[in-house]
């Protein structure tokens, strides 16, 4: 009985090897399980104990596949089949076509597993309301004692990607007040942080790597006296690194800045004053994931006004892990800094906020 079961378990394991995927890299490797897709230099393939495997194309000799995929070859004709490769000719047969298609595997543009094509063709012409994918943060903390504090910390990001363009929206908040007991029992309390900031982009790809891009953002920052900061502008983007783990843009532009702050003088007065620049900025956005619940974001801006030499720091960082398919446990840095602060105030502003994050998509 035990040998039975033991060739039972051998045969279905056989099986499972024969019905994968399975590609064949100029060492003589062979690696099997799913074929996800080939676009652009890279075969993305999902193993059983490897998990997503990524294989540049021009270490593959051979492709073998038993359920149906989408495959572009030279001109643009896109057809649909098994796949099977000999003598570096790769061949795709059709269920319905008189006669298989043919193409060196070096000319083969892109290869689609099903669930693959369907998110292709779902970023050819989409609705304007569809693709939006993003999250809503939620931090609150509390003290009592002493002293009395209540800091709420809200974040808000939308972004609608396609194959050409990327829009993004977004928002973010702190509010902390404190109420302090003092020895002749009487209480006060003001606001220790208050500082809101939110804003919109859009970004246009001029071919795979380079992209053009106009941008606003408005703030309020009690922190630096900041009664409203108005940024607009645009510039070039380069994508340094596009893969489905890691994303790595970097930019380079110009902008237009009016900036209005309140705050007390050296002599006891109120003083408002008011700033026009024009700025240079750089700056990158990176995203990675380190696992599959688990990813990292990190965004920085660097603005410069050549007439003045003055300059600003805008440094965001955040990690999250996902608890449910909808929600995640987050936390985040935010660091500012201003080279030129109003009287009385520091140059930097570092705030750490953590709590749970809700996505969505559709």
């Amino acid at each position: 009985m035990k040998l039975y079961l033991k060739i039972a378990v051998i045969s279905l394991s056989l099986c499972g090897l024969l019905a994968a995927d399975q590609v064949t890299l100029k060492n003589g490797d062979v690696v099997s399980g799913t074929i996800e897709k080939k676009d652009g230099d890279n075969l993305v393939m999902k193993t059983e104990f490897m998990g997503e495997v990524t294989i540049p194309w021009n270490a593959v000799t051979a492709v073998k596949s038993d359920n149906p995929l989408y495959v572009k070859l030279p001109q643009g004709k896109e057809v649909t089949g098994t796949v099977s490769t000999e003598n570096k000719e790769v061949t795709v047969t059709t269920p319905t076509a008189a006669a298989a298609a043919t193409a060196p595997i070096g000319q083969i543009a892109t290869i689609r597993n099903a669930a693959e094509q369907a998110k292709y063709e779902r970023l050819l012409a989409p609705g304007w309301l569809d693709l939006w994918a993003g999250y809503f943060d939620l931090g609150f903390a509390i003290a009592r004692g002493n002293a009395r504090t209540d800091t709420l910390t809200t974040s808000f990001n939308a972004a609608r990607a396609t194959n050409n363009d990327k829009t993004q929206l977004f928002f973010n908040q702190i509010y902390s007040t404190a109420t302090v007991v003092g020895t002749n029992g009487v209480s006060t309390n003001a606001p220790t942080a208050n500082a809101a900031r939110g804003g919109i982009s859009y970004d246009h790809n001029i071919n795979s790597r380079w992209f053009w891009d106009v941008m606003t953002t408005e703030e309020y920052d009690a922190f630096q006296n900041l009664d409203f900061r108005f940024v607009g502008g645009g510039g070039l983007g380069f994508h340094a690194i596009k893969t489905d783990r890691t994303t790595l843009d970097l930019l380079l532009g110009g902008n237009y800045t009016h900036e209005t702050f309140s705050f007390t003088g050296p002599l006891g007065t109120a003083v408002q004053t008011t700033r026009n620049l024009g700025e240079a900025n750089a700056g990158d956005d990176f995203t990675h994931k380190l696992t599959g619940v688990t990813s990292i974001t990190q965004s920085l801006r660097y603005y410069v006004a050549p007439s003045t030499g003055e300059y600003r720091l805008a440094f965001n960082a955040g990690a999250s892990t996902t608890i449910h398919k909808w929600l995640s446990w987050q936390i985040s840095v935010t660091d500012n800094y201003l080279s030129a602060p109003v009287f009385g105030r520091k140059s930097n502003d570092i705030l750490l906020t953590t709590g749970l994050r809700a996505t969505f998509a559709r």
